[in-house]
């Protein structure tokens, strides 16, 4: 599995990791599986939050990853309605006792709130200091939510942006994307496969995609997921609630397109015009 570095922590994390939006709708044995398995094939990344099920899902990681904590890079989200600075201190401590863990490698505001962003990050920034997370960032934040961010919390502070991104939804390429990359900030695409929205086989674009899959024997999934990663910022999260679904995702990360390949899917579906708004599921 390819790994890079997380923008500037230096982290070193597999290009693929896992998700978990809505495990608490499949059966409980079969993600704990699948996670097990993911972890097995390199997608040591694992990707939660408070809100996946009210909680349920942040108890089920726990439960795929006991026993293995040392080998995964754990993430999960605080509400913005959680956001205040007393309400992230008990959020970390409700998530740290469903993951059964005594720490987090990136803690994030979920979504953009009402709570003033500057007690959520000075809230996060304590939680580094009791050893609790060890780093912290936002998703679902636009270039000027972003920017702000960056300016409270000083540089090299806002690790990650955790956006929705896929082949019928480039608009992060636009301005957040490229705001990243200036500041050191990784990328990390949640629901890359348009939770729902694949290309079907038949389209246009389904059928570059099974061209270029079957160039390289691989399937089109991973080639798109391979797509996604092309920039250097990028991780993607796909979610698998079945062993085969997660293994097929890991192959993703060792496959290579060629540049022919890059620009095949770039026409098939291209980046469209600058909306001037970040899209969210």
């Amino acid at each position: 599995m390819e790994q890079r570095e997380l923008g500037f922590t230096k982290i070193r994390l597999p290009v693929v990791g896992q998700g978990t939006w809505q495990m608490e709708e499949a059966d409980e044995a079969a993600c704990i599986d699948a996670i097990r398995r993911g972890i097995d094939a390199g997608m040591t990344h694992i990707d939660t939050a408070e809100m996946y099920g009210a909680g349920e899902v942040e108890s089920l990681v726990g439960k795929a990853i006991e026993g293995r904590r040392d080998e995964v890079f754990l993430v999960s989200k605080v509400l913005p309605s959680n956001a205040s600075y007393a309400g992230t201190l008990a959020a970390c401590e409700r998530s740290l006792e469903r993951l059964r863990t005594d720490r987090l490698d990136l803690y994030l505001l979920h979504w953009p709130g009402s709570e003033p962003l500057e007690e959520t990050l000075r809230a996060f920034k304590d939680l580094r200091a009791q050893g609790k997370i060890r780093h912290f960032g936002v998703s679902n934040f636009d270039q000027a939510e972003l920017s702000r961010a960056i300016a409270l919390a000083g540089p090299s502070e806002i690790a990650c942006n955790q956006v929705f991104y896929h082949l019928l939804e480039r608009a992060i390429e636009h301005r957040v994307l490229p705001l990243c990359e200036r500041h050191g900030i990784a990328v990390v695409a949640y629901s890359p496969f348009g939770s729902g929205r694949f290309p079907a086989p038949d389209s246009m674009g389904g059928k570059v995609l099974a061209s270029i899959a079957a160039a390289h024997g691989a399937t089109p999934r991973q080639v798109a997921l391979r797509f996604l990663l092309r920039r250097q910022p990028v991780f993607v999260i796909p979610k698998a609630a079945r062993a085969a679904h997660a293994l097929d995702n890991a192959a993703a990360g060792d496959l290579r397109l060629t540049s022919e390949d890059l620009a095949r899917i770039d026409t098939a579906f291209p980046l469209g015009p600058d909306r001037g708004v970040l899209p969210t599921l």
